[in-house]
């Protein structure tokens, strides 16, 4: 089945901002991660796209990949942007 029209931009956001995120967290240890507040709320955007993004990714494409984990995804986006007091830095960190 081929992906809905607005499936790849979708895609590119997402692969976008998992690049942005290693790139920004490249030699960064977590002391140094967990001391820089510009970094953290960059990375915490950066998930935020690629909730969003996962989100408004078709059903059908969803269903044809079921190897990726849409519904966490997801639900990281949403405790990001509903519960910020809850975010638990150690596991955005590689």
């Amino acid at each position: 089945m081929p992906p809905e029209s607005r499936d790849p931009a979708y895609l590119w956001d997402m692969l976008h901002a998992a690049r942005d995120i290693r790139q920004f967290t490249a030699d960064v240890s977590f002391e140094q991660y967990m001391k820089n507040k510009m970094m953290q709320l960059a990375i915490e955007r950066q998930l935020e796209v690629i909730g969003e993004a996962a989100r408004n990714v078709s059903e059908a494409f969803k269903k044809a990949h079921p190897e990726i984990p849409w519904k966490q995804i997801i639900g990281q986006r949403n405790i990001l942007i509903h519960e910020l007091r809850t975010i638990d830095h150690a596991v955005f960190h590689p």
